[in-house]
């Protein structure tokens, strides 16, 4: 019966908390006039928190401001309401001893959670941390730290640059480049159209398929700046990683050489031939001290605006990106023209042989030439004028030839056999001359350029270099050189994944971006050699310096309006270039040197203030400076070909093993890759390497091998045995030290399962589906141990370890699970699985993710020691920072022969403990049995959150972990706790309390004193309050607070009756049921964060049930134990309720790391 009680000092808020049953006129005593219970729907139970309040009707005069049913004397009830939202709860019929100072910190709806909340944070609060992650920061090691989500970030400006401007123009910019402009001409009429096209077709299939790799391994996570050096030390290990970067950083630097070289021959070349300071008198070695001069100057100038500012930099890009665009159409413009106009540019021929027009002084393509003579005038006005006398007159090529302007002097042999004459160079697009540019022309250095696809090799002595104007080949040539030659023209791809941190959106625009890039410059290329060979005669092309058309460069003869488009256009696009490769080179380095695995760099990482890789700057202009001193763009061409090679075989090769291997973090979003593609890449950059110029790509591999060996110089020593098996074990030790240096990155984390089964009398296991379980789990990567206890003594139960060990192993054949079994004997179970715990494993191989099976009717057993085992096993785990695995009705799970229709896994991820729950369905989908099922992740919003921006945030959280799932976030709002919550807490509780005297009746009585010392100490050791310290105590414990103890009966729908009946059935001995000890259960007052735990545990289950009831599999965070051992049976139907009409059910509980990461 409820009384009115006076108000009184200790109440502490004022709180309203009314108990009615369904019916009001089921109170006995219950007086009409409480509108206060008459006026609420049935069934509820109010708290005076912010939500009741601010949903419950104003207190109105029925009510009063003091209610005389189950109300407090309210005064202070505006101090609630105006207070910090949730005011601690207090009242006569919640036992509050144990009420936490911060309650109000809390939710009441996932009070099952909140002793971890430190730990585990709520998901909301989670989401609000990733919302105000603006992608990313510039920068390695910057993005490895970022991975704590509690640092606070400093707010940045959100990156906005989309597929076209942050990833397209930037690739497009850095893969046209000098090549183009300088030697594609010379390459088509060397190798003649069809080898061309195939150099090219091999060079763009290289660099596409790296593209599809690096585009898989780029939106497997998020890249930082370091493009290729960052995915391949993340996805190979350190050792590969630093090789290759030192790799790709030498390659880029040379970079920068060629471009400058590039650039200091169009201007001595084609621009200003007056300001070559060695005079050149037919040598080349005067040219390439030109080179080295200027070459030199032009580093330090770039250099200099490359210290003083970036920003200046990246300000001309735009205008170096337009003149590259402007010079490509004008040669495509040029190429129409010349079908209907062709443009005027004679090549001079002698027979068939090319003649320099830079040595015709009178600019006559002519043996000789017919001049007027002068004559004197005679003669008056009157006399008509005779026609004028035309004499022969020798021209300047004459004079060369024979060494005298006579016209009958004696001439070179093949000068008098063969007529002068003049061919155009640009035919045009309609001439056919595309016919007699099919076949190739290779040369070698000296021979002379000549008409037709198989010239003959000069018999003249070698003399002619100095004497006659022929024009000559500079460098002997075949395929191989040519690719060699032309790769570096395809190079630049990795801009768009440097450029991530400035992306609004990476995962998308670097796979797009990249691959329009590849396909637009390969189109761009292929259509070129056509272009060039269709309208270009082939001698003119072979002529790598133009001389036979005044020093013209090719390219500029075919363009429109004019040559000096492509000559000015190629000068600004390469010192373009060339600055891009100034200042990427550092950053790369500085990347490279902060991650400290080369020491001896380590001084490189350092820079100005503001980041800018001084000293990285001066080592990277000494390495191009050495490059410029070699002086031939030839020369240095396919150095960093090969260079650019080893960098694409390694990205190609980290993409072929993440594939192959499976890893659980590989979730590339670009799905358009496959081993075999990444396989066929790193073949073709094999063979480009020795095909272009097999010494270079030897030392280039010694280069690597030797970095590699520097940084992995800690390795364990060869230890040779008997054959296979010896190495087999040099292996498996080897990289068991290997694993024992640290503790893996997130990326790699996987579970590594210890599956705990137990064994009935007969030795069978009376679970074998959570075998099952974990094969679906593992699809046969990693670690799996499965163990099971043994009660008894080791001594005289050997015999029986081994049986057991042998129908595990058999279990596991027949599951198909390949793993290890441990048989640990033990006096007690829950001794023995402790053991096994921390004793599994061996060095780095130790699981980290236990799997158990759920205790049975536990309800119903007589021992509690099935359900203590748990428990136990659940601490045990959580101190051993291992992540927990509970099926539940594990015998309702499919098996591997039972492959899932289609359905869903539901995820409802309540508190965040890691990321398993979004890792286990991943892992779960991999194989046959779930592959069907799609995914679908809850989470719980509260009142105060903001449920649509949850919804939004978390969407881009599994967007980034490249997880495909349906997203729903549930409100649960309504945290008024009901009657039925109240009651089924009663009830809870009064079994506890039943449960505990039978057990004590049945038990010998001496042993009470003993338990209940023991239970003392367990209390000071963990300094943690009882919620049963009053029924512990029995009658006296429940008359601690004197008279108010007569106040604070509760009307229960237990009768009397009823328990005396349930008595009766349970065959409770009679010195329970004294009226002492009936009324000792009676007195039990509800525990008010019990009440709080079971009230989390029906709403969730509402909702849980509501949204997943058909659900093939239910994921779910699984609460941990109370703090308090003697809670433990509560905990126990605290789970039960949670989980309450779910089919399966699997509960997740993570082991304190994170296992799931958005970084590549």
């Amino acid at each position: 019966m409820v009384e009115p009680q006076p108000p009184r000092e200790a109440v502490a808020s004022s709180v309203r908390f009314t108990v009615t049953p369904t019916k009001a006129e089921d109170v006995p005593g219950l007086s009409d006039t409480s509108p206060d219970i008459s006026l609420r729907s049935g069934g509820r139970v109010h708290f005076g928190s912010r939500e009741s309040v601010t949903r419950s009707e104003p207190p109105s005069e029925a009510s009063g401001a003091v209610t005389t049913s189950a109300g407090v004397d309210t005064p202070e009830r505006s101090r609630g309401e105006h207070g910090d939202g949730n005011a601690k709860i207090s009242s006569v019929y919640i036992n509050n001893s144990h009420v936490i100072d911060d309650d109000d910190f809390y939710d009441r709806n996932l009070a099952l959670f909140e002793e971890e909340m430190d730990t585990r944070p709520k998901v909301s609060s989670l989401l609000s941390r990733l919302a105000n992650y603006t992608n990313l920061p510039q920068g390695a090691r910057e993005h490895e730290e970022a991975e704590s989500f509690g640092e606070k970030r400093k707010s940045s400006k959100s990156p906005q640059m989309g597929t076209f401007m942050g990833v397209y123009l930037p690739c497009l910019q850095n893969i046209f480049g000098v090549i183009l402009f300088l030697r594609l001409t010379w390459v088509v009429g060397t190798a003649g159209i069809l080898q061309a096209l195939c150099i090219v077709f091999i060079c763009c299939c290289c660099t596409m398929l790296t593209a599809i790799s690096m585009s898989a391994i780029a939106t497997n996570g998020v890249v930082p700046a370091g493009g290729s050096y960052f995915m391949i030390s993340r996805s190979l290990g350190p050792e590969f990683g630093g090789a290759v970067g030192l790799c790709f950083y030498l390659g880029t630097t040379f970079a920068a050489s060629m471009y400058i070289l590039g650039a200091i021959e169009i201007l001595l070349m084609y621009i200003a031939p007056g300001a070559a300071i060695f005079e050149n008198n037919g040598e080349s070695a005067a040219m390439l001290n030109n080179m080295r001069v200027y070459g030199s100057i032009f580093l330090l100038l770039m250099s200099l605006l490359v210290f003083v500012g970036v920003k200046y930099v990246n300000k001309l890009a735009s205008v170096f990106l337009a003149c590259v665009i402007v010079s490509i159409l004008s040669i495509y413009t040029g190429a129409l023209v010349s079908a209907f106009s062709p443009p005027s540019f004679p090549v001079c021929m002698l027979g068939n042989r090319s003649l320099s027009q830079d040595d015709l002084s009178d600019g006559h393509c002519s043996k000789t030439f017919l001049e007027p003579l002068v004559a004197n005038a005679t003669g008056g006005p009157n006399v008509t004028e005779a026609p004028p006398v035309m004499v022969e007159k020798t021209t300047a090529l004459w004079h060369l030839f024979c060494n005298s302007s006579e016209l009958n002097a004696i001439c070179d042999e093949y000068f008098a056999h063969n007529n002068v004459t003049q061919v155009e160079g640009i035919p045009g697009l309609a001439s056919g001359v595309i016919a007699d540019n099919i076949w190739s022309s290779y040369l070698s250095k000296g021979d002379l350029l000549e008409r037709g696809s198989h010239p003959t090799h000069s018999t003249t002595s070698l003399h002619i270099w100095d004497v006659y104007p022929y024009v000559f080949a500079d460098i002997t040539t075949s395929f191989t050189i040519l690719v060699g030659i032309f790769f570096p023209s395809v190079t630049g791809i990795m801009a768009g994944s440097n450029r991530s941190g400035d992306l609004k959106d990476a995962q998308r625009s670097i796979p797009i971006g990249t691959v329009l890039a590849i396909l637009t410059t390969s189109l761009v290329y292929l259509s070129s050699v056509v272009i060039f060979g269709a309208c270009v005669e082939g001698v003119l092309l072979r002529d790598k310096f133009g001389e036979s058309v005044k020093k013209n460069l090719v390219v500029g003869t075919l363009a429109w309006p004019s040559p000096w488009v492509i000559v000015i256009g190629s000068f600004f696009s390469t010192c373009g270039a060339g600055l891009q490769s100034l200042t990427g080179a550092p950053r790369l380095l500085q990347a490279i040197a902060k991650d400290n695995i080369i020491p001896f760099l380590r001084v490189f990482g350092h820079g100005k203030a503001n980041g800018e890789p001084t000293w990285a700057l001066l080592l990277t202009a000494f390495i191009a400076e050495l490059g410029i001193l070699i002086a031939s763009l030839d020369l240095v061409a396919p150095i960093l070909s090969m260079f650019f090679l080893m960098c694409y075989l390694f990205v190609n090769l980290a993409c072929a093993l993440q594939t192959l291997l499976r890893t659980p973090n590989w979730r590339p979003r670009f799905s358009y890759y496959h081993w075999t593609l990444s396989f066929l890449g790193m073949v073709i950059c094999l063979a480009l390497m020795f095909i272009s110029s097999w010494y270079y790509a030897i030392v280039a591999m010694v280069i690597a091998g030797m970095i590699y060996k520097y940084i992995e110089y800690h390795g364990a020593e060869k230890e040779w045995g008997d054959g296979i098996r010896g190495l087999s074990l040099s292996a498996a030790r080897y990289a068991l030290l290997r694993l024992e240096e640290g503790p893996p990155h997130t990326k790699n984390w996987r579970p590594q399962l210890l599956v705990l089964l137990k064994l009935d009398e007969d030795a069978h296991v009376k679970a074998p589906r959570l075998l099952t379980f974990a094969s679906q789990l593992k699809a046969g990567k990693g670690l799996t141990i499965v163990g099971t206890v043994l009660s008894g003594n080791f001594l005289y139960s050997f015999g029986d370890s081994l049986a057991a060990e042998q129908t595990l192993k058999h279990l596991m054949e027949k599951e198909r699970v390949k793993g290890f079994v441990q048989c640990i004997v033990a006096h007690k179970p829950r001794d023995g699985i402790s053991h096994m715990i921390q004793s599994s494993g061996l060095g780095g191989m130790r699981p980290n993710t236990v799997v158990m099976g759920w205790p049975h009717a536990w309800r119903q057993s007589e021992d509690p020691q099935s359900w203590k085992t748990f428990i136990n096993t659940v601490r045990v785990t959580t101190a051993a920072h291992l992540a927990l695995l509970v099926p539940k009705n594990i015998s309702l799970f499919p098996s591997n022969s039972e492959p899932c229709t289609e359905g869903t896994i539901d995820v409802w991820w309540i508190v965040h403990d890691g990321g398993m729950l979004m890792l286990l369905p991943f892992l779960l989908r991999q194989h046959k049995v779930w592959r069907k099922c799609a995914m679908r992740i809850f989470t719980v919003a509260q009142m105060e959150d903001n449920s649509i921006q949850m919804k939004k945030d978390l969407a881009t959280f599994l967007y980034h972990l490249r997880i495909e799932a349906e997203v729903e976030v549930v409100e649960m709002h309504d945290s008024d706790i009901s009657a039925y919550t109240y009651e089924r807490t009663l009830m809870m509780e009064q079994r506890s309390q039943m449960l505990r005297q039978m057990r004590l009746s049945k038990s010998d009585r001496e042993r009470e004193a003993q338990l209940v010392k023991d239970r003392n100490s367990m209390l000071r050791l963990t300094s943690i309050g009882s919620d049963d310290d009053d029924d512990t105590d029995g009658v006296g414990g429940a008359d601690k607070m004197g008279g108010a103890s007569e106040h604070r009966r509760v009307h229960m729908t237990w009768t009397k009756d009823k328990a005396l009946e349930l008595r009766a059935q349970a065959h409770i001995p009679s010195g329970c049921s004294t009226p002492e000890g009936f009324r000792d259960m009676l007195s039990i007052r509800p525990d008010h964060s019990n009440v709080r735990r079971m009230h989390t545990a029906v709403k969730l289950n509402e909702v849980i049930v509501n949204k997943s009831h058909d659900a093939r599999l239910v994921l779910l965070n699984m609460p941990g134990p109370p703090r308090n051992p003697d809670g433990d049976e509560n905990y126990m139907e605290f789970l039960e309720v949670l989980t309450e009409g779910l089919e399966r059910v699997l509960l997740v509980r993570g082991g304190g790391s994170e296992v799931i990461t958005i970084y590549s």
